[in-house]
């Protein structure tokens, strides 16, 4: 479905992802990891269109989507849930997935996404009506996510999902993003938090300093003796 190859990134002309490598399989549940300022996020956002490459193509669907505006790779079914959640706290819960959906044009079937979403995360439901900014953190990733999923996505790029929330809700929301996955929807996951993005992952890359290190299945990079040694501190 999805395929990044040999892409470079700069800021500045600082280089920032150089010669980077991923593959998404339909159907899969993709993690990419590593720690901070290795350039995690700043290839996901490359992928979304928010980042343009210097060099390197994005093909998706077999469609090469590199110089596709950001806005214009939406309807070919990408989906980004920001770092951070980005809701729009001063609206609903549920003019947040409204708004999810503003590239489709059959109403009907957006309030019946609408529900969908309120049966995926029974909590929206239940604060349907109320100011998103005032929900807990936890709360607002899950209303992230399914304004993400409003778009009716074939691929979901979710950007450390687990970000400032409290550690309760971090299973949740992993959980929800397995089911997500589940229901066919293909998932590229940035975490910091290797351990518990690799032992939900199909596949795995790991990046350090803008560049793929390793890769593998979830399981076999968990197992594995280096990732134990510089990650996981065993």
């Amino acid at each position: 479905m999805l395929q990044v190859r040999n892409l470079r990134v700069s800021y500045d002309g600082v280089l920032a992802i150089s010669k980077v490598d991923i593959d998404v399989g339909a159907g899969k549940l993709v993690a990419l990891v590593g720690g901070n300022g290795n350039g995690k996020s700043t290839t996901l956002r490359a992928i979304a269109g928010l980042n343009l490459p210097d060099n390197g193509k994005i093909i998706f669907n077999n469609n090469e989507i590199q110089d596709t505006p950001a806005h214009l790779r939406v309807p070919l079914g990408l989906s980004l849930v920001p770092e951070g959640r980005r809701i729009f706290a001063r609206l609903t819960v549920q003019r947040n997935l409204e708004l999810g959906a503003y590239t489709r044009h059959d109403a009907h079937e957006v309030r019946e996404s609408v529900d969908s979403m309120y049966t995926l995360f029974p909590i929206l439901k239940e604060r349907r009506s109320q100011l998103a900014g005032t929900m807990s953190g936890g709360e607002q990733q899950m209303l992230a996510i399914g304004r993400g999923l409003m778009a009716k996505p074939k691929l979901l790029l979710l950007d450390e999902p687990s970000w400032g929330i409290a550690p309760k809700f971090v299973t949740k929301v992993l959980d929800t993003i397995q089911m997500v996955n589940s229901r066919g929807v293909s998932v590229l996951l940035v975490e910091q938090s290797l351990h518990k993005a690799l032992a939900i992952a199909d596949y795995g890359y790991v990046i350090q300093t803008g560049r793929i290190v390793m890769q593998g299945t979830g399981k076999d990079l968990l197992n594995n003796d280096e990732i134990k040694k510089a990650y996981l501190g065993l």
